[in-house]
């Protein structure tokens, strides 16, 4: 190695380097810099950082770490990834509910502003440091425990969200026959207040109660009665044994994910083909039956009306913000995990740029599959499209099924539709599930060595606690997990995430790092959004769901006020693992005050500024970097 100083004034003169990717390994020259007052340094655009392994990224030794065969591959798992059953049960009835295409305008604003920097930051994150979501955190080491309460939220999520893909399976299974089980009562499980939809007419929902709330619909007590078991609980405190239909339901989901993820990218990254891309069949399949149905423009029109005044409402650009925030999928751990393994100088701007558009498109797209068979419905029993509309499981588990039903060759229908959902969830719970196995091997080098076995353990673990959400009462547990687990808590992390690269590790280094892969810097648009709007969105929702959270309740049923206890200690025990590790970083590190709080905020690959004593000169390029 040769070491050549130069005063400053010389710097100029100097011939710019090949990008670093190109350098030759044999002979590095490195070029140190002298100032008017003796200081030495190296300039950072001269000598790139080292990444957190401790080598430059791109090296040899960091060329170990596995990659996507290829680049479909890890697009398809993004895309897979961010397009799950929320943009089919939820987004179409918030932009029905919310002034139609005048929600479209604060929706797109908030994707713009907010969603967009946010999935091109984790996404550059991962790629850059090739680390899951704890160990990415050597940029700023104070900030690993934000690490830990992603990877914590995403094994949370597993827990239920693997129920609602076996209610799906069991729902597949239960199409394969000549006549659907829930076109008419007469079965085991109805009451004899169960009710054909040919009988009832457009009188009963006088009282209030819309045709989506109405429960004795063969439909509705085959959801509540027959796969559920709901009436055999009296609430949270009455479980009873798992339903043995579901538990074999749920082995199969746990099966499949565990031979998707045990070989890490190589193989999850070609079970994608098929659950990333045949969603978007099915809605194209749906969508044209949809059309040819009596009433299907009624309800497309309904879908799409334009309510300018409805922007006046302070609810509607918060459920906006949240919705744009929960589709993307920022924040889980899964886009750092996925990126980490991309190749080094993997384009991540046009794929943020990419998925997050298709992912937000496709929630607008499926709407029409949707409302086409909502208008089908409200002329079909004469009423109101506002009777008929609804959002999450009584969507797509009561009133879509009970259309179908009504269908010629309804049995083909639902099981399309059920294979929809299914593919739907299930590359969802694949990204969870690799965020959690990629986070953790990735800090703990005998889960690597043995990731076969690390997989094993995490699914059948997430089966075991899932088996609370299987039985008599089990909606109960999985209302208050989907309300807790994931709710504030993931809010949070995300905003301390975005404080931590913006605020401490800096926009200017981040931006640096992205000029190292790709060879351009970020334009000033992005880096304003992640200093500036990206964490004053993230606050203003965090507020939101904290103002306008209400007790837990299921429909009629009201929980008790142990279970929100219970709760909050459940997204406590996530969000606690900031404060805790950066105070146990803080009082494990060796120095002074100020050396210690220097080396909780600074990348380890500039401890040795530290170490050096140079104090000062770490302050001078920690806040020249923010």
């Amino acid at each position: 190695m040769n070491i050549q100083v130069l005063p400053d004034h010389k710097l100029s003169s100097v011939a710019p380097l090949k990008p670093y990717n190109n350098v030759e390994k044999k002979e590095v020259e490195l070029i140190l810099v002298k100032d008017r007052n003796g200081v030495q340094y190296t300039n950072s655009s001269i000598i790139p950082a080292s990444n957190t392994h401790g080598c430059p990224p791109g090296s040899a030794e960091d060329e170990d770490r596995e990659t996507w065969g290829k680049k479909i591959d890890f697009l398809l798992s993004v895309i897979g990834f961010a397009v799950d059953l929320a943009n089919v049960w939820r987004f179409p009835y918030l932009c029905y509910k919310n002034g139609g295409g005048a929600f479209l305008i604060p929706y797109t604003l908030f994707l713009v502003i907010a969603g967009m920097p946010l999935f091109y930051m984790e996404l550059a994150l991962g790629q850059y440091n090739r680390e899951g979501a704890a160990t990415v955190w050597k940029i700023c080491p104070v900030f690993k425990g934000v690490g830990y309460t992603v990877i914590l939220i995403a094994l949370y999520v597993g827990f239920y969200y693997n129920v609602i893909i076996a209610w799906s399976l069991y729902y597949l299974f239960s199409s394969f026959t000549s006549e659907l089980p829930w076109l008419k009562c007469g079965n085991i499980w109805n009451s004899n207040n169960c009710t054909e939809r040919q009988l009832l007419n457009g009188s009963f929902v006088m009282n209030g109660t819309s045709y989506s709330k109405h429960k004795i619909t063969p439909a509705a007590e085959f959801y509540e009665r027959g796969v559920l078991h709901l009436h055999e609980s009296k609430g949270i405190q009455d479980l009873g044994l798992p339903r043995w239909e579901l538990t074999l339901c749920l082995v199969v989901v746990v099966f499949i994910l565990y031979f998707s993820l045990w070989k890490g990218v190589k193989s999850s990254g070609k079970v994608v083909y098929i659950t990333a891309t045949m969603p978007y069949l099915v809605l194209f399949v749906l969508l044209i039956n949809g059309i040819t149905l009596p009433g299907a423009m009624d309800g497309i029109r309904a879908y799409l009306h334009i309510d300018f005044k409805q922007l006046n409402n302070p609810s509607v650009w918060i459920e906006a913000a949240t919705q744009i925030f929960y589709s993307l999928g920022a924040g889980f751990g899964v886009l750092i995990a996925f990126a980490s393994y991309n190749k080094f100088d993997n384009n991540c701007y046009r794929d943020a740029i990419l998925t997050s558009t298709i992912n937000c498109v496709t929630s607008f797209f499926s709407g029409f599959a949707i409302f086409s068979v909502l208008g089908y419905m409200a002329v079909k029993h004469g009423v109101d499209i506002k009777d008929v509309a609804t959002e999450g499981p009584g969507l797509v588990f009561i009133i879509y099924p009970e259309a179908i039903s009504t269908l010629p060759g309804s049995t083909f229908w639902a099981i399309v539709f059920f294979i929809m959902l299914l593919t739907l969830g299930i590359d969802s719970s694949m990204g969870g599930m690799e965020a959690v196995i990629t986070g953790l091997t990735d800090d703990f080098q005998i889960l690597k060595r043995n990731r076969k076995i690390f997989t094993f353990v995490t699914a059948f673990g997430t089966f075991l606690i899932a088996l609370f959400c299987i039985t008599n009462g089990g909606i109960y547990v999985l209302t208050l997990l989907d309300t807790y687990a994931a709710g504030t808590s993931i809010l949070f992390g995300v905003l301390i995430e975005a404080i931590g690269v913006s605020w401490f590790y800096g926009v200017d280094r981040f931006s640096e790092d992205i000029e190292r892969m790709m060879g351009f810097k970020p334009g000033l648009y992005w880096r304003l959004c992640w200093k500036f709007v990206s964490p004053a969105f993230l606050l203003f929702v965090v507020i939101a769901s904290i103002v306008t959270s209400s007790g837990l309740k299921y429909d009629g049923y009201i929980f008790p006020q142990w279970s929100s206890v219970v709760g909050w200690g459940i997204a406590m025990s996530s969000m606690l693992f900031v404060p805790a590790y950066a105070i146990y970083k803080f009082l494990t590190v060796k120095g002074t005050f100020k050396e210690r709080i220097a080396y909780c905020i600074t990348p380890e690959h500039e401890h040795h500024l530290v170490a050096e004593g140079n104090i000062r000169q770490f302050k001078l390029k920690h806040w020249l970097a923010i």
